[in-house]
Order: structure tokens, then sequence, then C-alpha cells
């Protein structure tokens, strides 16, 4: 499956890109190389969600 996601304050297509949390896990994010806004993965209690795809 594919999305094509755009900025909703510059219309500029997202890039796909990584962040590195504190514990040093990398999670996914998509973000606007025009004003660098971030759509990132969605936390629970806090926590960064994240699965081990097999």
């Amino acid at each position: 499956m594919s999305v094509n996601a755009q900025c909703g304050k510059c219309n500029v297509p997202l890039e796909n890109d990584h962040l590195t949390i504190d514990d040093g896990r990398q999670v996914q994010v998509s973000k606007c190389p025009s004003c660098a806004g971030k759509i990132k993965s969605p936390q629970c209690c806090g926590a960064d969600m994240s699965c081990d795809l097999a």
C-alpha cells in the first residue's frame, strides 16, 4: 500500500525520514522539506508505538 501526503500548510509533498528518540530507537516520520513540519508515529501512554515485522 502507498499513500501520497502533502503538507497542510505548504501543500508540498512530505518526505520519509526517521527520528532517533531518547532510548536510541528510531521511529518513522514524514516531514515537510519546506517548513520542517512532521508527522510521527502514534503514542500510547506517552510511549512511541512500534511493531516488529517478521
